[in-house]
């Protein structure tokens, strides 16, 4: 994703406008992941998401890589804090 912002398609056919946190690639994995957040909601929540080369979002699927996002949510977190 070359972008910080992409568009969903709600239940109701509405477009929202997400906003890119950060993209990753795990090291021995062809699955690429973007975290994004809804910037109308302030609730602090974050979204994941695989995704292709054409930019077509999939739902995480397993427990092991809903873990393995939080890790790396975690480490994100951290870093942001101690670059304040």
């Amino acid at each position: 994703m070359d972008t910080n912002t992409f568009f969903v398609t709600d239940e109701l056919g509405n477009e929202i406008e997400m906003e890119i946190l950060f993209t990753f690639q795990p090291d021995n994995s062809e699955k690429k992941y973007v975290l994004y957040t809804d910037p109308r909601m302030d609730d602090g929540s974050v979204m994941a998401s695989l995704y292709d080369d054409e930019g077509n979002l999939s739902p995480v699927e397993t427990e092991a890589e809903w873990e393995m996002i939080e890790e790396v949510l975690s480490a994100f977190i951290e870093d942001e804090e101690d670059a304040e």
